[in-house]
């Protein structure tokens, strides 16, 4: 006799994806914005970017990931911030090219669907939308049994801006004697975690989790301000490779990039990681944000009228470096 087998006696329940779908359809339309077209639960999300009010627009595209930092909210049991993470790591980087996110999808992937930690999740997701103002257009619930260990699950975003042809900021106008001003982070954002859970322990990480868990600053709206009334030459959002890596993605190639050690406060988990472990100074900068989210470079003209838009958005700031002439690189005195 055969043994009578389902997709639910496999280990995957559409139905309860399907229903907890239905139940945060409310809260996913307060995403909503200028071009949306409610569409939740088809085969894909609708956005009339006529509407978005750009004129001889280009669409700008970005992806991203939380990483390893799912595996600390799991040590803590929370897993309702890393939602905005993974906003924030897709909206950041179409950011810098001066665009305006107008709609995310998430991937959301597990074992078996928790419909708990999976409701957790999902309020991240819609607060990240709120703050960047960009509508949650849609996403995928995949449950694979076999695939990932129980309890394990993962994430991936994906984020669509618009930009005026025009007002692309693409570093190709950075000269010598330009600014770098900082943003400041609110920690290590959504990198470096592989490096964080070699130095500390998982009682260590879960003891600090609100300092290890916060999450990542979404900068579009202060960003957008800034840029609306400041000549802003390059954006680099400081992610994973740190300073190193980041910034010289938005020189020319006949510049460098000198920063200047002091010149921020670091959050105090940085000094966490330096008195826990023996790391190198170029190893933390390149693998860390190291108290930095985010730059832009600037004319030292336009730079002085930086700090007081960022301000107003609970953000600090500094100038912390200048451009010289050389070679793309970074190098931190």
């Amino acid at each position: 006799m055969k043994k009578r087998v389902t997709y639910r006696s496999s280990g995957v329940d559409i139905q309860k994806a399907n229903g907890l779908i239905g139940a945060i359809r409310k809260d996913v339309s307060s995403t909503r914005v200028l071009g949306s077209v409610d569409s939740i639960g088809g085969f894909g999300g609708l956005f009339d970017a006529s509407k978005c009010g750009v004129k001889n627009q280009l669409l700008v595209a970005g992806t991203d990931g939380v990483g390893t930092k799912l595996i600390v909210a799991k040590m803590a049991g929370k897993h309702d911030t890393v939602g905005i993470d993974l906003v924030a790591m897709s909206v950041n980087d179409v950011l810098c090219l001066g665009a305006r996110p107008l709609f995310f999808l998430d991937y959301f992937a597990a074992g078996r669907l928790d419909p708990e930690l999976w409701k957790d999740v999902l309020k991240g997701i819609i607060k990240g939308c709120r703050m960047s103002g960009c509508a949650l257009l849609g996403g995928e619930t995949a449950e694979m049994p076999g695939m990932y260990p129980a309890g394990e699950y993962d994430l991936a975003g994906f984020c669509v801006g618009v930009v005026d042809k025009n007002k692309v900021i693409d570093g190709r106008d950075i000269r010598p004697n330009d600014v770098i001003v900082g943003i400041g982070s609110s920690g290590f954002h959504s990198n470096g975690y592989s490096l964080v859970r070699k130095v500390f322990s998982p009682k260590e990480l879960k003891k600090n989790a609100a300092l290890f868990l916060k999450p990542t600053h979404i900068y579009v709206r202060s960003v957008l301000d800034v840029i609306s009334r400041v000549k802003v030459k390059g954006i680099a959002n400081i992610t994973g490779g740190g300073f190193y890596d980041n910034i010289p993605r938005v020189f020319p190639g006949n510049v460098k990039g000198v920063i200047y050690k002091g010149t921020w406060k670091m959050p105090r988990v940085f000094d966490m990681v330096r008195d826990a472990a023996d790391i190198s100074e170029k190893e933390l900068f390149k693998t860390l944000n190291m108290g930095i989210g985010m730059i832009m470079v600037l004319s030292i003209k336009e730079a002085v009228k930086v700090q007081p838009i960022i301000k107003k958005y609970g953000l600090k700031s500094w100038i912390i470096g200048r451009i010289e002439k050389g070679r793309g690189e970074i190098e931190i005195v």
